[in-house]
């Protein structure tokens, strides 16, 4: 029979090693400094756009990891509205896209408070507050096992079973004092940033402690401990880079279930951690270029145009999926195809848009012309 780690005599007590992953550590202190360089440098507009997508990434991909697929709009028009800058006309249908936006906001804002039963419970209140068939706000208490199962209905796989829920209460309290005691700030012995936020998560997840939200929550922990270990809040979107790796992610958690020696999860958890710091100085360069592209074109354009070219560029370096053609142009617009043909064939003629792929004609199909 599996033995999870919780069920062994040296929980919580997770050992590990180091060794094969110093270059891994000092990559990420150095690009921890070049990013904030890149940062500083940065006109505070600048900065605050960069700092909005990135936390609309996390929200996003928080949420996809957990098969939850939020409005883009919503999560943004939330996060704008969460930070004061302005009441959004937008009207945010999705009550999880608004929870998901507060819990961001609310992690970078108390990066370095301590963690308790009742910031967490804050954070699942942001998450469910619209959810009648869920315990809120507090550790579960059900009687039956708390499983990470997959699998169609009677072909399950069992992954992982939690602690029962009547030792939840006993087990949070010694994560969280661990968590406290452990910060920087405190004299904490874990020195390596990612090294924390890698235990922090597993230790957070093997305890499992609500009946939803556990991976969101989780994350969300991760990254107070990164925070927390460079010393202001963390430039990256930690769920974006898990999430395109989402398969790997669970199989890494579900190994590392299963001992307390957990040096193959501390090495997958600081790759990830690379990849999230590179896509965050990806964002800042974009953001970059985006300011230099309206310095060349914003006066050329017409509101609609403006209206698409944001649109574009909100969906990041990528830009939409499949990319714009003129029944796009126009759904957006509300105009003609004969006019939404016109407007992009005035953007391609300044330079403001560029053809991609193969096709021709009616099959055409644009980006921005950025970078």
């Amino acid at each position: 029979m599996t033995q999870y780690n919780w069920q062994q005599k040296d929980w919580p007590d997770f050992t590990y090693s180091l060794r094969g992953i110093e270059d891994a550590l000092y990559a990420f202190a150095e690009k921890t400094g070049r990013l904030a360089g890149k940062w500083q440098a940065m006109p505070e507009v600048t900065q605050q756009e960069a700092l909005i997508t990135m936390m609309v990434s996390e929200a996003i991909k928080t949420s996809a990891i957990e098969g939850e697929f939020l409005s883009r709009s919503d999560v943004l028009s939330s996060i704008r509205n969460n930070l004061g800058l302005h009441r959004d006309t937008h009207h945010i249908k999705d009550r999880r896209a608004a929870g998901i936006a507060e819990l961001m906001i609310d992690v970078r804002n108390t990066w370095p408070d301590p963690l308790t039963p009742e910031k967490v419970f804050h954070w699942h209140r942001m998450l469910f507050s619209n959810h009648a068939y869920l315990s809120v706000g507090q550790w579960r208490t059900h009687t039956e096992p708390m499983q990470v199962i997959s699998g169609a209905l009677g072909k399950e796989v069992v992954h992982y079973e939690a602690p029962p829920s009547s030792q939840v209460p006993a087990q949070m309290e010694a994560f969280l004092q661990w968590f406290n005691d452990t910060a920087p700030a405190l004299g904490g012995d874990i020195k390596n940033a990612p090294v924390r936020g890698a235990i922090a998560h597993l230790y957070f997840e093997s305890i499992h402690p609500f009946e939803d939200g556990n991976g969101r929550i989780g994350r969300a922990i991760a990254e107070k401990a990164l925070s927390q270990g460079v010393g202001r809040p963390v430039l990256l979107s930690l769920s974006q880079a898990i999430e395109s790796e989402k398969r790997a992610y669970y199989e890494a958690l579900k190994q590392a279930q299963r001992s307390n020696e957990i040096t193959s999860w501390i090495t997958w958890f600081v790759d990830v951690v690379l990849k999230a710091q590179t896509l965050a100085e990806e964002l800042v360069d974009f953001t970059l270029q985006k300011v230099r592209y309206y310095d060349v074109y914003k006066d050329q354009l017409n509101d609609r145009q403006h209206k698409v070219i944001n649109r574009m560029l909100e969906e990041g370096p990528n830009g939409f999926e499949g990319g714009l053609n003129a029944k796009k142009y126009g759904s957006m617009t509300r105009v003609s195809k004969a006019t939404a043909t016109r407007d992009l064939q005035y953007l391609l003629e300044i330079g403001a848009i560029r053809r991609f792929g193969e096709a021709s004609g009616r099959g055409t199909r644009y980006e921005v012309n950025i970078g």
